[in-house]
């Protein structure tokens, strides 16, 4: 993959299964996730879907912000406030990336599944939660 950005750009189905490990409680969210270009090679994510969570539905939505890094295959992600959050990348073999929230550990790992496909995986560990995320997106042809 030679831009993380263009690649990413345009819509994406997104399916996601929660799980907290301490409760037992199952969930899941679906949705469309959209890539869009933002100035000087960065991307607005924006994540909007139905969150189904211990026996209640509501709508759900998620917004990060994705600028370049020195390596054209990664971009350094950020929340809408400007703070950092963590670096994207499918680099085979590269260590997850990880941010500290207050005092709970969230790491991820994203893998390519194919030309129009990837997944990234959350692993939340901390004295407030103990959660896995598994998110899987396609990217929707009709573009």
């Amino acid at each position: 993959m030679t831009n993380l950005s263009d690649w990413l750009l345009g819509e994406w189905t997104l399916s996601r299964e929660l799980w907290d490990r301490t409760s037992g409680t199952h969930g899941e969210f679906t949705g469309v996730a959209h890539y869009t270009p933002l100035p000087h090679g960065g991307l607005r994510y924006r994540e909007n879907g139905t969150l189904r969570w211990a026996g209640h539905s509501s709508p759900a939505f998620r917004e990060y912000l994705l600028y370049p890094c020195e390596d054209s295959s990664a971009l350094d992600m950020f929340f809408t406030d400007g703070k950092p959050f963590h670096r994207m990348s499918f680099k085979f073999g590269q260590e997850q990336a990880e941010h500290l929230c207050v005092n709970d550990l969230y790491r991820v790992n994203y893998e390519r599944m194919d030309e129009d496909s990837f997944r990234f995986r959350w692993d939340v560990t901390g004295p407030s939660k103990l959660l896995r995320l598994d998110s899987v997106l396609h990217r929707r042809l009709n573009r």
